[in-house]
């Protein structure tokens, strides 16, 4: 029997797709954001580094850098999770 994939990007064929319409841009890769600022977590599935796909869609505030990524601390249910990812995943609120 063949074992069922159980990776990072499983059941995210929908999720991550892109319309033909969307292009690269350099912009989104060279964003800047204050420590503060209310972000909103798109992924682009571009990249090679993604955050999981349970946080696709949530908003929440910059609290700190790590080398070129950002810590965002969002609300997972009653958990206060912080998620480590680059800017071309972020898009202000």
């Amino acid at each position: 029997m063949v074992r069922k994939s159980k990776g990072r990007h499983r059941r995210t064929r929908e999720k991550f797709r892109k319309s033909p319409r969307d292009k690269f841009t350099v912009t989104r890769y060279l964003q800047k954001f204050e420590i503060g600022e209310r972000v909103s977590i798109v992924i682009d599935p571009s990249s090679q580094s993604k955050p999981f796909r349970r946080f696709y869609g949530r908003i929440g505030r910059v609290i700190g850098k790590r080398g070129r990524a950002y810590i965002v601390e969002i609300k997972d249910g009653d958990a206060i999770k912080q998620v480590i990812t680059t800017p071309e995943h972020l898009k202000r609120v």
